[in-house]
């Protein structure tokens, strides 16, 4: 029931945290990565498919509990991210969005996707 919206709300998270392959280095960003470089509104602008990502399991039932995580997840990067230079290079770590897409495919029981890119 819950597997097409974890499916989209992942490939959400793709685009945010992990779609291009950095070369030599072998690390995946993603557009939060990116934004997050524009001092001032970078990071807001992240805000909202993380904002949506909150919403939709709102709107898939889940516990208070869960939702709170995920808000965490979303506040840690926030913040770190907000840090000139250091926060930058968290936000290529932290990878909130595919944390709490993690989260909502754990307590719905959706086993990842064969082919999913992996971080």
């Amino acid at each position: 029931m819950h597997k097409e919206r974890i499916e989209r709300l992942d490939r959400i998270a793709l685009t945010m945290d992990r779609a291009i392959r950095v070369p030599l280095v072998g690390v995946r960003i993603g557009w939060d990565s990116i934004l997050g470089l524009i001092p001032g509104i970078g990071d807001a602008l992240t805000l909202g498919p993380a904002g949506y990502i909150v919403v939709e399991a709102h709107r898939m039932g889940t516990p208070a509990l869960l939702k709170a995580r995920m808000l965490g997840n979303i506040g840690i990067d926030a913040l770190i991210g907000a840090i000139p230079l250091i926060g930058d290079l968290f936000d290529i770590g932290w990878k909130a969005n595919t944390r709490n897409v993690a989260l909502l495919r754990k307590h719905f029981e959706v086993p990842e996707p064969a082919l999913a890119v992996q971080a």
